[in-house]
């Protein structure tokens, strides 16, 4: 699955405490920190946190291509992890 721009709004439109896009088994996960401490996320791997990009981008609302953008570096960085 590729991680989408719609992904990444949903994630800093969250209001879950501590959100974070994981990868688990194929799929792209919205989580709340507590999340990813339980057993049935074991596994799943953190790729993009709200607090981090928020972080990145300041008080600034991003467009729709900054949301592409940002989708394509979170994908890239994804796709690089396997070698």
């Amino acid at each position: 699955m590729r991680i989408t721009a719609e992904h990444v709004r949903s994630l800093l439109d969250s209001e879950l405490q501590g959100a974070a896009l994981a990868l688990r088994e194929g799929e792209i996960l919205l989580l709340a920190g507590a999340d990813l401490e339980s057993p049935r996320y074991a596994g799943a791997l953190v790729v993009a946190t709200a607090a981090g990009l928020r972080g990145q981008l300041g008080d600034h609302r991003p467009s729709q291509r900054e949301f592409e953008e940002l989708a394509a570096g979170i994908e890239a960085g994804v796709s690089n992890l396997g070698g």
